[in-house]
């Protein structure tokens, strides 16, 4: 059977109403598949005059939406891949000036100046003077030091050092977090945007078709119901865009509130995505534990251990008896003396044991601590890993079946509509269910940065991901399309 025999087959199919509405689309993209190797769509109908001159008086107007009557591309085209380094840098640099991270600064240099006011002597010397007036007037001078047996400014420096530690720990996972808290707004503004143009040009598809609608009616090619028909899908149309509209005005806002602005240069980067997924699965299952143990997230909740076990030493280094030696001299009349003393505090009420058992404990606290941050890590791990593949391989499959063939669809359905092989009811039905593949296309994208950059700023791998490994994985083989990082945002 040839190309024209088939064209011709399904459209007198398409006038005995035999075909469903799911066949419609099916039967379209057949035709369309078929016809593709001339890049034409060969569908030779029976029409009058009448009709045929009433349709071609829209056609330069209508021609414009024909291949964007989806928002999609006529045919897959990509466009060339946008690295991190051309607009990740911008962002970071207004990313850098937040109230927030200069807080954060503030906060550093107040651990520095902790850690040089722990490393200090404990005990500083005493100085004493005496007088006595009597018969014989006396004088004496005294000077005593309490000498640190116990090496409380180690613990004491120790202790600052790992607070410190702790502390830039925190701020390097805050700074993850929030980086990919902002990352994900500007993803999801990219989206808003591709749904706004999206309906905004269903809107202007509808009304051309409307125009060529109201044409055909004038014709006779069209009853009075069909026209009603198309009038509510422009009705609907425009209901589609406010909405559109609102959603990206919201994302908007969330940019302007998280960044201060919304006109950040922003390119796609599920292709990153997909590398690091697909290098996180190749690992093999030893190297998961290391890998785990060795996440940023984790350092924190280690350190505690350390601190908790500092802790300990403290209490003990506290509670030990400091000796003070103290040296002195008297003159009492023509006599002169010199005195040298050495006291030990006597730790017979109270020998501190308690508080160092409640130390003790407090390191148990602590491994339990880690080790329950670290279950629930590498749970979250190994959800991520077999989550997003999935959802790429989704993608992808979206991206083959909706946005290259989608648009050859809808195109192809325009035609036979307009040439009155299928009704307005069929023809609105398979435009709504091609509309809705596209919006959960934009929804699978979504959900992809969600997991992706959530897990990232959780585990605080996205800014050595960003800072150290963003460059070598751009150059890495992908067997995504680059179309997948096209630039929406410039």
């Amino acid at each position: 059977m040839n190309k024209t025999t088939l064209a011709r087959t399904l459209a007198c199919l398409f006038r005995s109403s035999l075909l469903s509405c799911g066949l419609v689309l099916a039967a379209g993209l057949l035709a369309f598949a078929l016809a593709a190797e001339n890049d034409t769509l060969e569908v030779f109908l029976e029409t009058n005059p009448l009709e045929t001159k009433a349709i071609e008086t829209q056609a330069p107007e209508a021609e414009v939406f024909k291949a964007k009557s989806l928002g999609l591309p006529a045919k897959e085209t990509d466009t060339p891949y946008v690295a991190f380094g051309q607009w990740l840098p911008a962002l970071l640099t207004q990313f850098n000036q937040l109230p927030e991270l200069q807080a954060q600064l503030t906060r550093q240099q107040q651990a520095e100046l902790a850690i040089q006011a722990a490393d200090r002597a404990v005990y500083n010397p005493e100085l004493g003077l005496n007088y006595q007036n009597a018969d014989t007037d006396s004088y004496s001078l005294g000077l005593s030091q309490t000498l640190d047996w116990a090496d409380k400014r180690g613990v004491a420096t120790k202790r600052a050092e790992l607070e410190a530690q702790i502390l830039l720990a925190d701020i390097g996972l805050e700074r993850n977090q929030m980086l990919a808290e902002r990352l994900l707004a500007l993803a999801e503004q990219a989206q808003s945007r591709k749904a706004l143009t999206f309906a905004e040009q269903q809107l202007r598809f509808t009304k051309a078709q409307l125009s060529i609608a109201k044409q055909r009616l004038a014709a006779g090619d069209l009853s009075n119901v069909e026209l009603q028909l198309m009038q509510l899908e422009l009705a609907t149309n425009t209901a589609d865009y406010a909405l559109a509209e609102q959603a990206a005005l919201v994302a908007d806002g969330k940019v302007i509130e998280l960044l201060g602005n919304n006109n950040f240069a922003f390119s796609e980067f599920i292709r990153e995505i997909h590398v690091f997924v697909t290098q996180a699965k190749q690992a093999p299952a030893t190297e998961l534990s290391p890998l785990t143990s060795t996440l940023p997230a984790l350092a924190s909740a280690y350190q505690q251990v350390l601190l908790a076990r500092v802790n300990a030493m403290q209490v003990k280094a506290d509670t030990s008896a400091d000796p003070t030696i103290s040296l002195g001299a008297e003159k009492e009349g023509t006599d002169n003396k010199l005195g040298v003393g050495v006291s030990i505090p006597l730790q017979v009420r109270n020998n501190y044991s308690e508080l160092q058992a409640v130390a003790d404990k407090g390191i148990a606290i602590a491994e339990q601590g880690y080790l329950a941050r670290e279950r629930v890590l590498t749970a979250k791990q190994k959800h991520v890993l077999y989550a997003l593949p999935r959802l790429l391989e989704r993608y992808q499959d979206w991206r083959e079946l909706v946005q290259v063939s989608g648009a050859k669809a809808a195109k192809s359905l325009s035609q036979q509509w307009q040439a009155g092989d299928v009704s307005t009811s069929e023809y609105l039905q398979s435009r709504r269910q091609l509309a809705a593949s596209y919006l959960v296309g934009l929804n699978l994208e979504t959900a992809i940065y969600q997991s992706w950059l959530t897990w990232m700023g959780e585990s605080g791998q996205l800014m050595p991901f960003l800072n150290g490994t963003a460059e070598q994985i751009s150059q890495a083989p992908s067997h995504m399309p680059n179309a997948a990082a096209r630039t929406v945002n410039q």
